[in-house]
């Protein structure tokens, strides 16, 4: 069966949030969703997740999952609100653990954060199966990014490949975050592509160059041809280099600070202290 995939574009972060499902009225997974985030006052908001909410009562669609694909850097995730709104099980890679491990010590949490996974309902192992109504979908294990990004195969012919790639004239991504590798990455790139070229491949980000719309969606044919960075005849040799040297240049993306220490926690905000308020830490020359 094929998925029907509905996208969600946040210009503000350039993140592309899905509903995947298999037709009006029947079950449907969401897939990386945005709680709007303004840096400059500390204020959260649902303006994003409330059109993926929106569709969902549209379409009379029942959700069983909200995936996220990692712990972002670039977004707050909107996964536990939509979860109060919507219902459905939040999943991610099993991984995660090790993430939330490395930031819990970076960040200095409090005690009572464990970094055990189980603040989501469900902890995903590589290459598990699972299902969304009538849809069939598998979880492919994507480190390199990170050690916990995942990708979701779903349908026949739809995978959401979180932030492993995107599109073809903008690349792959970074590696030099805790835990990362341009090997790893390279490996990982290279599985998805061995998928049937028609595959369809749903970005998790769209950075487009200059004169370009955002686009989110591609296929495996068309990132072995095009892909400027990782295209069929390219070496691991050559794309670790490559990726090494780029990520040299990059500052930290705008909002990894504030965006790790919530999607560790499946979207949850630190618990507010006695004065009911939740507060953000910023590590100072710690990154």
């Amino acid at each position: 069966m094929q998925a029907q995939v509905q996208a969600f574009f946040d210009p503000a972060t350039g993140t592309v949030s899905y509903v995947v499902h298999a037709g009006r009225g029947s079950a449907c997974a969401i897939v990386d969703p945005v709680l709007d985030f303004d840096s400059r006052s500390g204020r959260t908001s649902t303006a994003s997740a409330q059109r993926i909410v929106d569709f969902v009562l549209g379409e009379q669609l029942a959700v069983e999952w909200i995936l996220e694909t990692h712990a972002h850097a670039d977004h707050l995730s909107a996964a536990s609100w939509l979860r109060e709104q919507l219902g459905g099980r939040l999943a991610v890679g099993c991984r995660i653990t090790e993430v939330q491990g490395v930031f819990k010590r970076l960040f200095h949490l409090e005690p009572e954060f464990t970094a055990d996974g189980h603040q989501f309902n469900h902890l995903f192992g590589d290459g598990e199966s699972f299902s969304i109504g009538a849809l069939q979908a598998r979880v492919i294990p994507m480190p390199g990014h990170t050690p916990a990004c995942v990708a979701y195969q779903v349908g026949e012919d739809a995978v959401f490949v979180g932030d492993t790639l995107f599109m073809p004239d903008v690349g792959t991504a970074r590696c030099d975050f805790p835990g990362g590798s341009a090997a790893q990455l390279y490996r990982s790139i290279r599985a998805l592509l061995s998928l049937p070229p028609q595959t369809r491949l749903f970005m998790c980000h769209d950075y487009p160059p200059e004169g370009r719309a955002p686009q989110w969606e591609t296929s495996v044919a068309q990132q072995r041809a095009q892909n400027i960075h990782v295209h069929d005849g390219i070496s691991e040799e050559a794309f670790v280099a490559m990726r090494q040297a780029r990520d040299a240049t990059l500052g930290m993306p705008t909002l990894i600070l504030p965006s790790v220490q919530v999607n560790i926690r499946a979207g949850e905000l630190p618990p507010p202290e006695s004065n009911g308020v939740s507060y953000l830490k910023i590590p100072l020359n710690a990154l």
